[in-house]
């Protein structure tokens, strides 16, 4: 704690109220004072002992001002010798606001025990004054500061344990974000990072960034890819964790002891990969291993491969009478060409023949 300088008080000087120097005042500073004092003007040893004040109280000092010449809400004007801010304000050549901001540190440094209440101050009066570092964990020389966004911001500031004043800097100048962003990689996997968090729980932040992703050829593309990629990862790490494999022909069957243990080989190779390491050829190396040791596991199986053929067969006429189905014949003179009642011969043809084999191929009754 530091004693605030008594006596008259000059004019607040043009000091950045935000700043935290340290106090740079070493033990043998105070006989140096002295013979400053007995050589310099007073004029001089007036702001050399202001500027120390300062120095060692930081804004705490022009609270003071405030907090003991304001008057508090709902003291009338003739119980105090004390003026409003907007008083204050003229008499000092600044905006009620400004007067306000300092009013309010103090008001919240007072409800913490930090400070003594206004009520407690006379004008003119020295208290003991905080150390600078703790003002600005009060003070905010922002207008945002006190709006339901700059509310949200010194929030989410605090929760990271920096100081609010940054993180409303920073909102008040995208353009100085921006220009970070582009310029430093380090700033923009921050702001990447940061955008991850925010789309978690921003339905509407999603779509847009969806939009931007489908209107831009390169992370459309980058965006395939990486789905793709993921897929494919999605397929070897279900081997290992479920133990199952799914065919060419969409069966899920039991893996073999040996394709499974594979399968693990690879996916340990890829999670001991580095962050932003690049891993599309081990991806690529994963899956088409273990794809071709699954055609080899089906191949080596009699029954099992009948029942794959079996079951593509069935897929295959799935699709072909869907497709029929959906056709109608109702613009059939609009549509018709001979080209197409010549293919669809072919494909009656076709169909006959696949019949007739089915029907020899099947056992006698």
């Amino acid at each position: 704690m530091t004693v605030a300088t008594a006596g008259s008080q000059p004019a607040v000087p043009p000091i950045d109220e935000t700043s935290g120097e340290e106090n740079f005042w070493d033990e043998g500073a105070s006989s140096g004072e002295e013979v400053a004092a007995g050589a310099a003007d007073d004029l001089v040893v007036r702001d050399a002992r202001e500027f120390g004040a300062y120095a060692r109280t930081g804004g705490w000092a022009f609270a003071l001002k405030v907090a003991r010449s304001v008057r508090p809400g709902g003291q009338a004007a003739g119980e105090t010798p004390k003026v409003s801010a907007k008083e204050f304000a003229e008499l000092a050549g600044c905006s009620p606001e400004r007067v306000m901001r300092f009013y309010k540190a103090w008001d919240m440094a007072a409800d913490d025990g930090v400070v003594p209440q206004f009520e407690a101050l006379a004008p003119g009066e020295d208290v003991e004054l905080p150390e600078a570092e703790m003002w600005l964990s009060y003070y905010s020389s922002r207008n945002s500061a006190t709006s339901v966004r700059g509310t949200a911001i010194t929030a989410a500031a605090e929760a990271e344990g920096i100081r609010p004043t940054k993180a409303l800097e920073v909102a008040e100048n995208p353009t100085a974000l921006r220009a970070a962003i582009l310029a430093d990689p380090s700033t923009a996997e921050a702001a990447r990072g940061a955008l991850l968090d925010r789309i978690k729980e921003d339905p509407a932040l999603q779509a847009e960034l969806a939009r931007d992703v489908l209107r831009t050829d390169g992370l459309k593309k980058a965006v395939a890819t990486e789905s793709r990629a993921a897929d494919r990862i999605g397929y070897v790490r279900q081997i290992v964790e479920n133990g199952q494999i799914k065919t060419p022909a969409g069966q899920t069957i039991d893996a073999p002891v040996e394709l499974r243990a594979e399968a693990e080989r690879h996916l340990s190779l890829l999670d001991e990969l580095d962050d932003g390491e690049e891993v599309g050829e081990w991806v690529t190396e994963a899956y088409d291993t273990v794809k071709g040791l699954v055609v080899e596991a089906v191949e080596a199986d009699p029954e099992l491969r009948v029942q794959e053929r079996r079951t593509k067969f069935y897929s295959s006429l799935q699709k072909a009478t869907k497709v029929f189905e959906e056709l109608t014949f109702d613009d059939a003179d609009d549509i018709y060409e001979d080209d197409m009642v010549h293919r669809l011969e072919e494909l009656q043809q076709a169909i006959a023949t696949c019949i007739t084999a089915l029907r020899k191929a099947a056992p006698e009754r």
